[in-house]
């Protein structure tokens, strides 16, 4: 394993790149020295230390060649998506393995990138785009989350609740009667300030309403 550090540095970007080759590991440096010193480069060759790597967080972003030692091919993406779902994934290909990029797409990269192709700021914006991206996506999971949560606790509210004719308390699933407020208060995000009505006001104080 050629990894530099942890993966955490104070500023920039923090890449990991999984790569065999050393080649186009080194090419693959100089190419963003030149443009962007910001990126800081972590490098591994195995997918086996890449899954490590990436377990703890602490990346900004991977770029993944598709035919490393111990993976190859789409199996490569699929087990580094699983890993670490939030991070973002460029996938390098050859030429001739250009519709494979395709399909990385599909299962879950950012992007991908023909290796004979690339150059320095192709390269960089790329990364920057692909982090873009992967951002509003799990900002988009989030809010669905969110929003499906709303809607069960609505869900709870909209239907047919038992409530006693008397006391006004209202019987959950359980079988137990709970008070209005409570209930309300567990299966909301209701808040309740209590006052008092005409009616009850004359009932309680009726010297305050004898004329």
């Amino acid at each position: 394993m050629n990894a530099e550090t942890s993966g955490e540095d104070s500023s920039g970007i923090s890449l990991l790149l999984v790569e065999d080759d050393q080649g186009d590991a080194l090419l693959i440096r100089e190419m963003l020295s030149k443009v962007d010193e910001q990126i800081h480069i972590h490098h591994c060759e195995r997918l086996s230390e890449a899954l490590e790597m990436v377990s703890g967080g602490g990346y900004d972003i991977a770029l993944l060649d598709l035919a490393l030692p111990d993976s190859y091919g789409l199996g490569t993406v699929r087990k580094m998506y699983s890993q670490n779902m939030d991070l973002p994934l460029i996938v390098l290909t050859g030429l001739s393995d250009e519709k494979t990029g395709i399909e990385a797409v599909k299962e879950g990269a950012q992007d991908y990138l023909v290796k004979d192709q690339i150059n320095g700021r192709l390269l960089a914006k790329s990364i920057l785009y692909a982090i873009e991206r992967k951002r509003i996506e799990n900002e988009k999971q989030r809010l669905i989350g969110e929003l499906r949560d709303a809607m069960a606790r609505v869900k709870v509210l909209s239907g047919l609740l038992p409530i006693c004719s008397s006391c006004k308390k209202i019987r959950d699933d359980r079988g137990y009667w709970n008070q209005i407020e409570s209930f309300v208060r567990e299966h909301s995000e209701a808040e309740f300030s209590h006052g008092i009505c005409p009616d009850c006001a004359r009932k309680l104080y009726p010297e305050l309403y004898g004329n």
